[in-house]
């Protein structure tokens, strides 16, 4: 084993998690944990740390708001304390609002359904970012985020590796290449080798 694929190893070991199963999205092509990690994304992409943007997604999901009609329906305020309890307190005014929005897009756009943005944008990452783009507290850093997340579920974005791995690669003295970080992250899929180089970014940041 090459130090390289040692230190790839390693890294796998202890932070071989996407930031999705991290809060609780058992992520398959349906509905439902689609929209949560939407949700996800837009919590990461503020300037806050990872640890408490996946904790309030949990808040919200234990307080009821489970897919968009749920998100839609609740009250501004039962977003707002949902996301305190989960440490989201900087942005939380703001971001209870856009949730809501975003909710009531996803709703009267897609049917609720994030996989109609899929079926719409047919393969095209440019077309997906700018339909996601769309929703509210979702810009180009969270659909990146929710690209990289849903890689190993919509695998023709795969493999989506952006600027934040390739800084975490760099960060462990790994090479930028996409094609030789897959090789030496072996059976690891996509979205938990990116995951884990975006944790190694963010090891050394202070917030996402």
């Amino acid at each position: 084993m090459t130090g390289r694929q040692a230190v790839m190893r390693e890294l796998l070991r202890t932070s071989g998690q996407t930031y999705a199963a991290e809060a609780g999205i058992r992520l398959t092509d349906t509905p439902r944990p689609l929209y949560r990690t939407l949700v996800l994304s837009c919590l990461l992409s503020a300037r806050i740390r990872a640890s408490v943007a996946v904790a309030s997604t949990r808040a919200l999901y234990d307080a009821g708001m489970r897919g968009p009609r749920q998100m839609a329906d609740a009250s501004w305020q039962r977003r707002v304390d949902a996301l305190g309890r989960g440490g989201y307190r900087r942005y939380d005014e703001r971001t209870a609002t856009q949730l809501g929005d975003g909710a009531r897009l996803v709703l009267d756009e897609w049917g609720g359904d994030v996989r109609r943005m899929r079926e719409r944008a047919d393969g095209d990452e440019a077309a997906l970012k700018r339909l996601l783009r769309q929703v509210p507290g979702i810009g180009p850093t969270g659909a990146g985020i929710f690209l990289r997340e849903v890689q190993d579920v919509w695998t023709e974005y795969a493999p989506c590796f952006d600027a934040k791995v390739l800084r975490g690669a760099e960060r462990l003295g790994l090479p930028r290449g996409t094609s030789e970080l897959l090789r030496l992250a072996g059976d690891a899929k996509p979205g938990v080798a990116a995951a884990a180089l975006v944790r190694a970014a963010l090891a050394r940041e202070p917030k996402h």
